[in-house]
C-alpha cells in the first residue's frame, strides 16, 4: 500500500512505497525523472521544504538528493538549487499535434483568413484595458450573464447600427468565444429544424463544425451574383448560412433580388438565415453593403467577429439574435463555457466607446485598399492573362488561372518551392464546378514582406 503527498506549495507530487523512507524518496524521485514526468531543468524544492511536506527528516531528503546527483539524475549548483539533469527521457515520445504536423515555414504567406497581425493596436488595447479594469464593477470578476457583459453589448448595439446597418439592442446580442463557437451554438439550437443550406463554395471548417454538432448540410449553388437563394425552397433546409456582403471565397456581394428571395423564403417557411459578416467593414470602391439582417431582424441571425478587424487571438464574436432564439442560444452558451472572457469584453467595449476601434478600422481599410491596388497593378503588368475578381471589399482576391498555367495544385506546389504559401479554390469547394483559381489573401503579410510576396506571386504566375 502506498502513501501519497501532494506538495502544493512546492509543486511536487511523490508516491512513496512501503520500503525504507530514504529508499522510497530516492525511488520516487528517480522514477519521476526516468519517466519524463519531471522534465530536464525542473527546479526541485529545497531539502527542508520537501522534507516538511513529506513529513520526513531533512537529512533523508538531502541524502536522496545527493545520491541522485552522483548518479546523474539531478544537478546541484550554488545559487541555482537542485534541478533535473539535462538527459534523454525515454519514457516520453513526441507526438506532434495536427496543427504542428501541418505547419511549414514559408518566407511569404498569401493564404486568406487572417489580417496583418503586426498591425494589432497594442498601445490602444493596453490603454483601453487599463481604463476598463479600473472602472470594472466588482461583479465583473464573477460568473456573469451567458450573453456577455452589458458594456460590450451596448457598445456593439450602437456600433453595428451606425457602421453596418444592423437593427440591434443589447438584449438581442450574444457574445461568443469566436465565430466558430457562435456557429456551434446556433447549430445546437437549430439542428432539429432540418438541414442547414451552405454555400457550395465556402469554408470547409464551417461545414465540419455543423456536422460535428449533429446537423446535416446541403449545398446551395453560387454564381457571379452570389448564392442562388431562389433554390432554397427545393433543398428541404430549415436554415441557411450566407456571406451576403462579401461571399467567401468568390468576393461577390449577394444580388439585391437574391437578398429579397432569401428573406421571402425565411418568412414563408419559418426558416432562419445566418448572416456571416466576417469582413463587412472593409469595402473600398463604393459605399458599404449593409447587413441583410436589416431586411428582417426576426428571421436573420447577424454574426460578426473581431478576428479580421483586430486579431483572431482575441476569440471575440457576436450574434444578433431574433427574439425566439435568445433564450435557447443563451442556454446553450451557458452549457458550453458559462460566458466569454470578461476582461477582454470590457476592453473591447472601451476600445469602441473611446473611438479607438473606429480609428483602427479606418487605418486598416486604407492600408488594405493600398495593398489591393498594388496587387492588381502588379498582376496587370507582370501576369496580364490572370483575371482578378472579388476585389471591391475584404482582404482577399480571386485569381482565375489562365489556360496553360496548370492545375491549382501545380501552381501551389510551384509557389511552395519559392517559399510562397498559396491557397486554391478547390479547397473551399463543397459542390459544383468552377474554373481553377487562387484565393490570394493580400491582408495576411506584414508590410515589410508584402513587396516580396507580390514578386514571388508574379514570378509563379
Amino acid at each position: 500500500m502506498s502513501d501519497s503527498w501532494a506538495t502544493f506549495g512546492s509543486d511536487l507530487h511523490l508516491d512513496l512505497d512501503g520500503t525504507g523512507v530514504r529508499v522510497a524518496v530516492e525511488r520516487a524521485l528517480r522514477d519521476a525523472v526516468r519517466t519524463g514526468r519531471l522534465l530536464p531543468g525542473t527546479r526541485l524544492p529545497s531539502s527542508r521544504s520537501l522534507a516538511r511536506d513529506l513529513g520526513v527528516a531533512r537529512n533523508t531528503v538531502a541524502d536522496a538528493y545527493g545520491l541522485l546527483v552522483a548518479e546523474g539524475w539531478l544537478t546541484a549548483r550554488q545559487g541555482s538549487g537542485t534541478r533535473v539533469a539535462d538527459r534523454p527521457a525515454p519514457g516520453i515520445s513526441a507526438v506532434p499535434t495536427p496543427a504542428a504536423a501541418a505547419t511549414r515555414a514559408f518566407a511569404y504567406d498569401l493564404r486568406p483568413g487572417t489580417p496583418d497581425l503586426s498591425t494589432f493596436p497594442r498601445a490602444a488595447w493596453i490603454s483601453a484595458a487599463k481604463r476598463a479594469l479600473t472602472a470594472a464593477p466588482n461583479d465583473a470578476f464573477g460568473y456573469g450573464d451567458p450573453r456577455g457583459r452589458i458594456e460590450l453589448r451596448r457598445a456593439l448595439a450602437e456600433y453595428l447600427a451606425r457602421a453596418r446597418g444592423v437593427r440591434a439592442t443589447p438584449e438581442r446580442i450574444m457574445i461568443c468565444s469566436g465565430y466558430v463557437q457562435g456557429l456551434a451554438l446556433l447549430t445546437t439550437v437549430l439542428r432539429d429544424s432540418g438541414a442547414l443550406a451552405v454555400e457550395a463554395l465556402g469554408l470547409d471548417v464551417h461545414r465540419d463544425v455543423v456536422a460535428a454538432h449533429g446537423m446535416r448540410t446541403v449545398p446551395l449553388a453560387v454564381d457571379a451574383q452570389g448564392a442562388c437563394t431562389g433554390e432554397l425552397a427545393g433543398l428541404g433546409a430549415g436554415a441557411v448560412l450566407l456571406t451576403p456582403a462579401h461571399q467567401f471565397p468568390t468576393g461577390v456581394p449577394l444580388h439585391p433580388e437574391r437578398r429579397a428571395a432569401a428573406v421571402a423564403w425565411a418568412r414563408q417557411t419559418g426558416g432562419v438565415i445566418i448572416e456571416d459578416d466576417y469582413d463587412g467593414e472593409f469595402r473600398y470602391d463604393r459605399q458599404q453593403v449593409g447587413a441583410l439582417q436589416d431586411l428582417d431582424p426576426d428571421h436573420v441571425v447577424y454574426t460578426g467577429t473581431a478576428s479580421k478587424s483586430l486579431a483572431p487571438a482575441l476569440r471575440l464574436a457576436w450574434l444578433v439574435l431574433p427574439p425566439a432564439l435568445i433564450k435557447p442560444v443563451a442556454a446553450a452558451k451557458a452549457l458550453a463555457d458559462m460566458h466569454t472572457k470578461t476582461l477582454d469584453q470590457l476592453t473591447l467595449a472601451e476600445l469602441i466607446r473611446s473611438g479607438a476601434y473606429d480609428r483602427h478600422v479606418r487605418r486598416s481599410r486604407a492600408r488594405y485598399r493600398s495593398r489591393r491596388d498594388r496587387l492588381v497593378a502588379a498582376l496587370a503588368e507582370r501576369a496580364p492573362r490572370v483575371r482578378v475578381t472579388g476585389i471591391a471589399a475584404g482582404l482577399h482576391a480571386l485569381l482565375a488561372l489562365p489556360p496553360g498555367a496548370g492545375t491549382e495544385q501545380a501552381v501551389i506546389d510551384r509557389a511552395a518551392r519559392r517559399g510562397l504559401a498559396l491557397a486554391g479554390l478547390d479547397r473551399y469547394r463543397y459542390a459544383g464546378t468552377a474554373p481553377p483559381s487562387l484565393i490570394v489573401g493580400y491582408g495576411t503579410p506584414p508590410d515589410h514582406a508584402f513587396a516580396g510576396a507580390l514578386d514571388a506571386l508574379c514570378a509563379v504566375l
